[in-house]
């Protein structure tokens, strides 16, 4: 069997990596992260800090066996957006990497693809107004990114190596994982939680519409698998997203469905500034539905201050204005490449609030 190795599995994308790889019965997989994951079959924990140069080149230099890699591993400072153009949170996440990659190139004679993730934050987005759509053909954008010193190191390890990489970019991602710096859809669970709780009409509290796209996690995962072997995805960049478009005014009374909670007008908050408040009152909820998260910061990890940004709140770091841009990446490239799986954004949302209330992280509201 091939082995894949997921870094951060415990986030957004490489939870549903390693689900992903190890359902398929082709794979066998080892899923890095610092947080502690169950074993599950085909699929073996390893604890490792990747901020630790020396723990991880112990830890990485010890799997020969690895043929695949997926890196999905990030590091945020507290507060999320004003991290963003912070040179310390560019520097750990390049370290990390090459904490990473380095030691597993040089140990894994059978490595034969790595794929790393990037996102619409490439092109700029986070600091100026984006061209729609965006296309992986243009010119790097020519801002300070963690995104660029990741790839350089990448293909300089891989020039004149048997291996391979790829580099997704997803739109907005939306999975099942919960303490994450950036998923909001456990977030948006507990506001409707919290809005029942507390009597606060469940209405849309971010700022003006503006059009984007979703990437479901279970989507970008299966482009993981693809891009693996793949040959059209050897050494390229493709953007994904679930192939719609959403606007988040219009969206909202299907949320509120998925969510069993009642539509309310629009009532802008900061999500960042009223849900850390609500601890005693998700405390209570946890008590009475026997939820398995009952700490609230446990939960939402960065990802309210990521809610805030998403949603256009004016609060957001200043974001408000530039986000109501429309916020598209064009996915053709990825198409023409071979791959052609889509999700609909409404159903994306029912499931993944399924999958939490299966999984007792959110209450049921009906």
């Amino acid at each position: 069997m091939k082995t894949v190795i997921v870094a951060g599995a415990t986030g957004v994308v490489g939870r549903a990596a390693a689900e992903r790889f190890a359902a398929s019965g082709d794979w066998q997989v080892i899923a890095l992260s610092r947080r502690p994951i169950p074993a599950a079959p085909n699929l073996t924990p390893l604890a490792v800090d990747l901020t630790d140069r020396e723990a991880a080149a112990a830890a990485l230099s010890a799997l020969p066996e690895v043929t695949h890699a997926v890196y999905a591993a990030l590091y945020e400072l507290p507060g999320l957006v004003a991290g963003w153009t912070a040179p310390e949170q560019m520097e750990t996440n390049r370290a990390m990497f090459a904490n990473f990659l380095d030691p597993l190139a040089a140990s894994a004679p059978g490595l034969r693809h790595v794929s790393i993730l990037q996102g619409a934050k490439a092109y700029g987005g986070h600091v100026h107004r984006i061209s729609v759509p965006e296309k992986e053909r243009r010119p790097r954008d020519d801002h300070p990114n963690f995104y660029w010193l990741q790839e350089d190191h990448l293909r300089a390890a891989a020039e004149g190596a048997a291996w391979d990489w790829t580099i997704l970019r997803p739109q907005v991602v939306f999975g099942g994982a919960t303490g994450s710096a950036m998923n909001i859809a456990p977030v948006l669970g507990v506001f409707a939680a919290l809005c029942a709780e507390t009597g606060r009409p469940f209405g849309y509290p971010g700022g003006p519409a503006y059009l984007w796209e979703a990437a479901d996690a279970r989507l970008v995962a299966k482009a993981l698998e693809w891009a693996a072997e793949a040959p059209a995805a050897a050494r390229e960049t493709f953007n994904i997203a679930n192939g719609d478009v959403a606007d988040w005014t219009q969206l909202w009374p299907s949320i509120a469905e998925a969510l069993g909670a009642a539509p309310a007008s629009p009532s802008p908050l900061s999500l960042a500034e009223w849900l850390p408040a609500q601890g005693a009152a998700w405390a209570r909820v946890a008590a009475r539905h026997g939820l398995a998260v009952p700490d609230l910061a446990q939960l939402l990890g960065e990802s309210h201050h990521y809610a805030d940004r998403i949603l256009a709140h004016e609060k957001a770091g200043g974001a408000g204005t530039r986000a109501r841009d429309p916020q598209i990446l064009s996915t053709i490239k990825l198409r023409q490449a071979g791959f052609h799986a889509c999700q609909d954004t409404e159903d994306m949302f029912r499931e993944t609030f399924e999958d939490l209330r299966a999984r007792r992280i959110l209450p049921s509201l009906d």
